[in-house]
C-alpha cells in the first residue's frame, strides 16, 4: 500500500514539474493548435487518443526482468505527446543492473526512485563528474545533452525510477553504441583511445554479446 501511494504521489509530482516548465519554457517548438493528431489516424478522437496504456502494471504489479529494462511513453509509443513537450519513462533495474552511460540530446532528466537505491552520475562539459547514491523518494536531474548513468549497485535487490523529460522525444544517444556499434572504422577508433585495434575488436565483440 505504501509502495502505491508513494508511486502514486511521484507521478503527480512529475506531471506537475512537467506541466509547469511546459508552460514557462518549451523545449520542443510550440503549436498553433491545441494538440495535434497523426495524419494516419482515422478513429474518432475521443479519450481514447490521449490515453496511454503501455505502462499499466509498471512498477507496482510486476517483477523486474533479468537486464535493464526501460518502457517509454514518447510520442513514437503514444502520439498524442506529439507538440506537448512531455514524455516519460519506466526504468528498471534488476540487482546490479546499469543504464550505460548515454544522452538525452533535445531534454533534461528528472529521476524519481520508487524502489531499492541507485547510483547515478553526470559529466558536465568540464569533464566534471557529479555523483550521488539515490534513496527511494529521491530525485535527481541530469542536465539537458549531459552524458549520463545510472546503476543499482545492490547484488540482491532491484530498483526502479520514473523518468519524466521536457520534451516528447528527447532521444537518447547510448555512448558504448554510438562508438562501437554503428561503423567508425576501427583504425580511427584505435587512434582516438590510444589502444590497438584487437583492442577495439574485443571492445565490439563484447557490447554485441550483451545486446
Amino acid at each position: 500500500m505504501a509502495f502505491s501511494i508513494l508511486f502514486k504521489y511521484a507521478l503527480f509530482f512529475l506531471l506537475s514539474f512537467l506541466a509547469t516548465s511546459y508552460i514557462a519554457q518549451a523545449g520542443d517548438p510550440d503549436i498553433l493548435s491545441d494538440f495535434i493528431v497523426p495524419a494516419t489516424f482515422n478513429n474518432p478522437i475521443d479519450g481514447n487518443f490521449f490515453t496511454f496504456i503501455g505502462m499499466r502494471g509498471l512498477p507496482t504489479n510486476s517483477t523486474n526482468p533479468p537486464i535493464f529494462k526501460v518502457t517509454k511513453a514518447t510520442m513514437a509509443e503514444f502520439p498524442a505527446l506529439n507538440g506537448q513537450s512531455v514524455s516519460m519513462a519506466i526504468l528498471q533495474f534488476p540487482a546490479g543492473g546499469v543504464n550505460p552511460p548515454h544522452t538525452h540530446p533535445r531534454s533534461a532528466e528528472l529521476l524519481f526512485l520508487v524502489e531499492g537505491s541507485m547510483e547515478v552520475g553526470f559529466v558536465d562539459t568540464t569533464n566534471k563528474l557529479y555523483t550521488q547514491t539515490l534513496q527511494v523518494g529521491d530525485m535527481f536531474v541530469f542536465p539537458k545533452g549531459l552524458v549520463h548513468y545510472q546503476y543499482n549497485a545492490d547484488a540482491s535487490k532491484e530498483a526502479t525510477a520514473i523518468s519524466a523529460f521536457g520534451s516528447a522525444n528527447a532521444g537518447t544517444v547510448s555512448a558504448p553504441v554510438t562508438l562501437f556499434a554503428t561503423g567508425i572504422d576501427d583504425g580511427i577508433l584505435a587512434k582516438s583511445f590510444k589502444t590497438d585495434v584487437a583492442t577495439i575488436q574485443k571492445l565490439k565483440a563484447g557490447l554485441g554479446a550483451m545486446a
